[in-house]
């Protein structure tokens, strides 16, 4: 049966299209300075780790930085941070990519880690890019007039998030759901731990770092939950309606692997709805934000047509 295309809106998200641009090239140019040098004994895990890190839309980096900036703080203030997010995402795509999990031959439009290298080199390249996340949060301290008190809940709040508790319980709970049919409420879990927590805890960490309220950061967070659980449903509805060649990796992965999906669960149709729903949400709660709300707004717009 052939797929239906991907959802027709048209909204005008060229600002946030061009700052999206402006981050990444931003973004990419500092990832290598929180690796060492491909050299000495070491040097094919330092070349895996540089060969992960080209070809990310660099979202959770904007979400730090545009997050502090609604709070106040400029976003070069919070760089660091920013590189932090993506450096612990390219971690978990390498290793999401590794034959005992996703078995995906292709990341951002190139051999995966494990493939252009082999499958060690990619578990020790992902293990140290966590290690290199936690190096750039610790060298935030080192930004003029940054609030210490703050990086520390960064970095904790950085764990909780993306530990058992957070993401990696989240791709756990992915692995386990390949076993039984789908199951709304697990499929809940997956897309809330997996995905929209590394979401969460950008938006929270930007917000912290801005030394916004408890009541402000907790609406940013809420906010995030629902991009983050958004991103993930269109990636599920990607993964049906989408071409392999503007997703950079394999399409039609995710029913093969008997993953939970919304498409499993529900209809296109109806994932599509739900989709929808959740971008209202978020609209929602992007008018009780003091600033950027165009920006918010036409961030919500860009995830929900994206198509890679």
């Amino acid at each position: 049966m052939k797929a239906e295309q991907p959802h027709n809106a048209d909204p005008n998200t060229n600002s946030v299209r061009k700052l999206l641009s402006e981050t990444a090239r931003q973004i990419d140019s500092l990832l290598p300075t929180y690796l060492p040098d491909p050299s000495g004994p070491a040097a094919t895990v330092i070349k895996a780790m540089h060969h992960s890190l080209p070809g990310g839309k660099r979202l959770r980096p904007l979400v730090v930085m545009q997050a502090a900036e609604t709070f106040g703080l400029s976003a070069q203030a919070v760089i660091p941070t920013a590189c932090a997010f993506e450096l612990l995402h390219t971690a978990t795509l390498i290793h999401d990519d590794l034959p005992t999990i996703d078995d995906s031959p292709l990341r951002r439009g190139r051999p995966s880690c494990h493939v252009a290298f082999d499958e060690a080199t990619a578990v020790l390249a992902g293990d140290a890019l966590i290690i290199a996340a936690y190096g750039a949060l610790a060298r935030q301290a080192l930004v003029e007039d940054t609030v210490s008190k703050a990086v520390l809940r960064v970095i904790s709040e950085f764990a909780d998030y993306t530990g058992a508790a957070g993401l990696i319980g989240g791709e756990a709970a992915d692995i386990y759901g390949e076993q039984i049919e789908p199951d709304a409420e697990l499929l809940r879990y997956i897309h809330l731990n997996k995905t929209a927590k590394l979401f969460i805890a950008a938006a929270r960490a930007g917000a912290i770092l801005a030394q916004a309220t408890e009541e402000q950061i907790r609406l940013i967070s809420n906010y995030a939950e629902k991009l983050g659980l958004l991103f993930q449903v269109t990636d599920d509805i990607l993964d049906v309606s989408g071409e392999q060649q503007a997703l950079g990796k394999p399409v039609g992965a995710d029913q093969a692997a008997a993953k939970q999906t919304y498409p499993a669960l529900l209809s296109i149709s109806e994932t599509r709805r739900y989709a929808d729903e959740l971008a209202q949400e978020a609209n929602q709660l992007v008018r009780q934000l003091p600033n950027n709300q165009q920006l918010w707004q036409d961030l919500i717009d860009l995830v929900l047509v994206r198509r890679s």
